[in-house]
C-alpha cells in the first residue's frame, strides 16, 4: 500500500491535503469537520487587523452546463478577534495533535506588527506560519497582501521581520497578479522563508448582471475586483509552479502548490510539477469535506498502480519534461486518425478543422450520415480534432515522424534547412 505521509518542512500530517486559507478554515467547528473528515492539515484563515467583510461577497463562473468552473470572492482575512481565532487554534491542536496547522498571517506594515503577530501564533503550538503576500482584494489598498507580494523589496524586508523572532516555520504565500512569480520567490527565499506556497488568487471580474447591469458579486449595486480561483485557474497555477521548480536557486525550497486543484489526478500534477504537498480550497466549499476521501484513495491507488511507495518518489518528475519551444523536436510528427467503428458522424471535427485549423479532413456525404476521414498528407497534428471529438478514444493521434534524429530549431536554423522542409 502507497504512503500517503507527508513531511513539509518537519511539519508532519497523515496525507499531503491541506485546505488552504479561506472560509472552511476560519472556525474550529469548520476545522474540527475537516479533520474528522480526513484532512491531513489545514491553513488557518488569515490572522490580523481587525476588518468588517460585506454583503454578498462570492460569484462563479458557469459554462456549458457546469457550475462554479471558476470562483471568485471580495472577502478580506478573518473577522473575528484575534483572540478568538488563538483561542480556537490551541483547542484544535489539543484535540487533532497528528495533523498539521499553519496559521495564515497578514500584520501591518511594520515590524512591531509583524513581531507581534508571529509571537501571539506561534505560542499557540502551531506548527507553522503562511504568510499571506497575495489577497488580491480590499487588503492591497490598505498597502498589505498582493501589494507586498508585487514588490520583492518589500517582501524580502518582511520576511525578514518575520524571520527575526519565527521559531517555527514559515511558508510565503506568493501571489500570481505578476509576471513572473520568480522575482517574488526568490526575494522572499533571500528574506529566509523556509517554504513558499502558490498561487492565490487572480484578480478578476466573473461577470454581469444584464439586467442590473452591476458586475458579480453585487454589493448595494456596486462591485470591485474579486479573487479568482477554482479549476479555471489550475492552468496558470501549474505554469507558475513550474517556473518556480525550474528556477535553480529556488529548487531545494519546499512547495505547496494552490489553485484549483478539485480530483486526485490534479493533486498529482502539482506534485510531478514540483510541490510536496497541495492546499483545496473551492473544491471542498463546493462539494464538502468528504471529498478528502476520494482524493486519499486516488492518489494511494495511482501510487500503487506505478509502484510508487511514498509521495517523494514522485514530486517533480515531470520538471524536467517541460523545456523551451526552440528545444522541442521539430521532426517529431504526428497525425490524426479516427476509428469509425466508435464514430457518431457529428462532424463537428470537419467543422472546426476545415473552418479555423488546416483543411485535413474529408467529408463523404452520404445517407443516412456522412463519413469523415483525415488526410495524412496535409494533417499537421495540432489536436484540435481530438479535442473537439465527443467520443473517448475515437480520434488518436498517431506517431509519423519526418526524420530519425532529433532535430530542435535552433540546430535547424543553424544548418540553414529550407522551412518547407517542415
Amino acid at each position: 500500500m502507497a504512503n500517503l505521509q507527508s513531511n513539509f518542512l518537519g511539519i508532519k500530517s497523515p496525507n499531503p491535503f491541506w485546505l488552504a486559507s479561506a472560509p472552511p478554515t476560519d472556525k474550529k467547528i469548520n476545522v474540527i469537520r475537516a479533520f474528522e473528515a480526513g484532512w491531513g492539515g489545514v491553513v488557518w484563515k488569515t490572522l490580523g487587523s481587525q476588518v468588517k467583510n460585506v454583503s454578498s461577497r462570492y460569484s462563479a463562473l458557469n459554462y456549458n452546463g457546469r457550475k462554479a468552473v471558476g470562483f471568485n470572492n471580495i472577502e478580506l482575512i478573518s473577522d473575528r478577534p484575534l483572540e478568538v481565532n488563538l483561542k480556537e487554534i490551541r483547542e484544535v491542536l489539543k484535540l487533532f495533535p497528528d495533523r498539521a496547522m499553519i496559521i495564515s498571517l497578514m500584520a501591518d506594515n511594520d515590524r512591531k506588527s509583524w513581531h507581534e503577530m508571529v509571537k501571539k501564533s506561534q505560542d499557540t503550538g502551531a506548527h507553522g506560519l503562511e504568510l499571506n503576500f497575495g489577497c488580491p482584494h480590499g487588503m492591497v489598498e490598505r498597502g498589505m497582501g498582493a501589494a507586498v507580494g508585487q514588490d520583492p523589496d518589500i517582501a524580502k524586508m518582511v520576511v525578514e521581520w518575520v524571520m527575526e523572532v519565527a521559531t517555527i516555520p514559515v511558508i510565503t504565500k506568493l501571489t500570481p497578479n505578476v509576471h513572473s512569480a520568480v522575482p517574488g520567490g526568490l526575494a522572499a527565499i533571500e528574506g529566509g522563508t523556509n517554504g513558499l506556497s502558490l498561487i492565490n488568487t487572480i484578480q478578476s471580474v466573473t461577470g454581469i448582471d444584464l439586467d442590473t447591469l452591476v458586475p458579480n458579486p453585487n454589493v448595494g449595486g456596486q462591485s470591485v475586483f474579486g479573487g479568482y480561483c477554482g479549476p479555471a485557474v489550475k492552468p496558470i497555477a501549474l505554469k507558475m509552479l513550474t517556473t518556480l521548480a525550474q528556477e535553480e536557486r529556488i529548487r531545494n525550497i519546499p512547495i505547496s502548490g494552490i489553485g484549483g486543484i478539485t480530483t486526485w489526478k490534479d493533486a498529482v500534477e502539482f506534485m510531478l510539477l514540483g510541490a510536496s504537498n497541495v492546499q483545496v480550497c473551492t473544491a471542498a466549499m463546493i462539494s464538502g469535506f468528504k471529498i478528502i476521501t476520494d482524493l486519499c484513495d486516488g492518489m494511494s491507488n495511482w501510487m500503487d498502480e506505478k509502484g510508487y511507495k511514498s509521495i517523494d518518489d514522485f514530486v517533480g518528475l515531470s520538471v524536467p519534461k517541460i523545456t523551451r519551444w526552440e528545444e522541442l523536436d521539430i521532426n517529431f510528427h504526428i497525425v490524426a486518425k479516427i476509428d469509425q467503428d466508435k464514430c457518431i458522424h457529428c462532424g463537428l471535427c470537419y467543422i472546426s478543422c476545415e473552418d479555423t485549423s488546416h483543411q485535413s479532413i474529408d467529408i463523404e456525404r452520404g445517407n443516412p450520415y456522412n463519413t469523415y476521414t483525415i488526410k495524412e498528407e496535409e494533417c499537421v497534428g495540432c489536436n484540435l480534432c481530438k479535442i473537439v471529438c465527443p467520443v473517448n478514444d475515437c480520434i488518436t493521434m498517431v506517431e509519423q515522424r519526418k526524420g530519425d534524429e532529433y532535430l530542435n530549431w535552433i540546430e535547424y536554423e543553424k544548418r540553414g534547412l529550407p522551412l518547407n522542409d517542415h
